[in-house]
């Protein structure tokens, strides 16, 4: 039986070990999932032991998708892109890296919310890792426009500069932004972790524009909260981006690629954003959950 594993610090409150266990039970793979605690400074070590145990895959979480990328033998496009990696795939010598968070962004977002990208004029907030996944992806899908803004005026002109091959970003600082509207905002900051949001000026949503936070839960609740201000046709977390992404790392591993909207409706209460989480995974310490056996 395959073992696959989710490693972040901390790591217990990830509900990526339900999430493939439901995805394991519809495919019909069997399989072992669990969330394992790795302290940064034990992150090597760790691996190189995960290695050789063998797991066949994992899941990279908070604070690790950074560090994690230049311990890999290779990465795909979008993880050098991205400059993190979420995603690893056993080889027979070591690890290769791969980022599936702005492809479940991009789906969450057109599949299962039904807004386009292609002619609407975005605005992403941020400008660190959680941003820098999304940019190929979302310009992949032609946007009118694609501004970045950060309290840094450096990191969007950096950013600009960086993907400029695959097409322009309009590189602003949150003040910069007074005047401007938007259809789809963005928000990649980690603001609402510590309750806040970004101070931006005004009235900046276009009407009929819809808001993205790519936190969940209760992290989600400021952008949210200054989204009903904005008159957002729609709002919503990332819950969706979280099970999508999920289904692409499984794909990966397994080669199927297992149907979301049953899992996402058994995580998600009807609140289109905030806290809809209807799933408690159990407190530390967590053991292995052992898929598709009796």
């Amino acid at each position: 039986m395959d073992r696959y594993a989710v490693i972040g610090y901390p790591v217990a409150h990830s509900k990526s070990p339900f999430i493939h266990a439901a995805f394991a039970r519809q495919t019909g793979q069997k399989l072992s999932y669990e969330a394992v605690e790795i302290a940064p400074a034990a992150l090597t070590e760790t691996l190189q032991q995960m290695h050789a145990e063998p797991y066949a895959g994992l899941n990279v979480t908070l604070p690790h998708k950074v560090a994690v990328a230049a311990l890999c033998e290779a990465v795909s496009e979008r993880a050098r892109l991205a400059g993190a990696v979420n995603t690893l795939v056993r080889t027979a010598t070591g690890w290769s890296g791969d980022n599936t968070d702005g492809a479940g962004f991009v789906h969450d977002l057109q599949v299962n919310l039904g807004v386009a990208i292609a002619g609407k004029r975005v605005l992403l907030l941020g400008a660190g890792g959680a941003a820098r996944g999304l940019i190929a992806p979302i310009l992949a899908e032609r946007p009118a426009e694609l501004a970045v803004s950060n309290r840094n005026p450096w990191k969007p002109e950096e950013l600009a500069e960086q993907f400029k091959a695959l097409g322009p970003i309009v590189p602003r600082t949150h003040l910069s932004l007074k005047g401007d509207r938007y259809d789809l905002v963005i928000n990649a900051t980690s603001a609402g972790h510590a309750n806040t949001m970004p101070r931006l000026p005004g009235q900046i949503l276009a009407e009929g524009g819809v808001c993205y936070d790519l936190s969940y839960g209760a992290s989600a609740e400021p952008f949210c909260a200054w989204a009903r201000t904005q008159g957002a046709a729609l709002q919503a977390d990332g819950l969706g981006m979280l099970v999508e992404q999920a289904a692409a790392a499984f794909e990966l591993w397994r080669g199927v690629r297992p149907h979301t909207a049953p899992v996402l409706a058994a995580l998600r209460t009807p609140e289109p954003c905030g806290s809809g989480i209807t799933h408690r995974l159990p407190p530390k310490p967590v053991h292995p959950n052992r898929i598709g056996q009796d």
